[in-house]
């Protein structure tokens, strides 16, 4: 059996080979560490991840559908336009990542930290995002269509023209949040905390659009 190291070596040294495998779908790489290194474009479709070290990776175009990265750390990657569908991403540290236009539909983020990431235009439709920090977060044109935002954490978050269409927001936290012109129609706001938080022309879940800017009242 081949152990971890000897894993290691061999994935980092295909990586670093401008010749070298592109393609670890399906590997079992848990707890490997790919800190910093150049990873676009490579496919970790349905690999097992989970504990991995990416921390300042650039993870841009890179495929990690239905992969397990359960407690990796992700902290400040760029992962711009990255496929993450029905990816395993629970308690993940993300912060200060990078996001952009990343389609991360059906993942399963509860519990991660996405602290000051960077997220706009990212695709999160019917994502779970349970217990989730997005503190000062931007996800401006994000679409969290059916998100599962329960009891998240939003504070300060940047939801500019955001869809949170049908998502569910049930206690979540959007203290100071930004959510000019976001859509909220028919989303699930019970117990959600919107003090000092910036709906101005945000479409609320009856469909009326907001004219007042700031909501005061949690």
């Amino acid at each position: 059996m081949i152990n971890r190291a000897d894993k290691q070596e061999f994935v980092v040294s295909q990586i670093t080979d401008f010749f070298g495998q592109r393609d670890f779908s399906g590997y079992v790489l848990s707890g490997i560490d790919l800190r910093e290194l150049d990873l676009s474009g490579v496919n970790f479709t349905g690999a097992d991840l989970r504990n991995a070290n990416f921390s300042g990776a650039i993870l841009t175009n890179a495929k990690l559908d239905k992969a397990n990265l359960a407690q990796a750390s992700l902290r400040e990657v760029h992962m711009h336009e990255a496929s993450l569908i029905e990816a395993n991403l629970s308690n993940v540290d993300l912060t200060k990542a990078s996001l952009c236009g990343a389609i991360c539909s059906g993942a399963n983020l509860s519990g991660s930290n996405l602290q000051e990431a960077s997220l706009c235009d990212t695709k999160l439709r019917k994502a779970d995002l349970k217990e989730a920090h997005f503190i000062e977060a931007s996800l401006i044109e994000a679409d969290l269509f059916q998100a599962n935002l329960q009891q998240a954490r939003l504070c300060g978050a940047n939801l500019l023209e955001a869809n949170l269409n049908q998502a569910d927001l049930t206690h979540a936290d959007l203290t100071w949040a930004n959510l000019t012109q976001a859509n909220l129609k028919e989303a699930n706001l019970q117990g959600t905390n919107f003090h000092n938080a910036n709906l101005d022309r945000a479409i609320m879940p009856d469909g009326k659009i907001k004219q007042v800017q700031i909501f005061g009242v949690a």
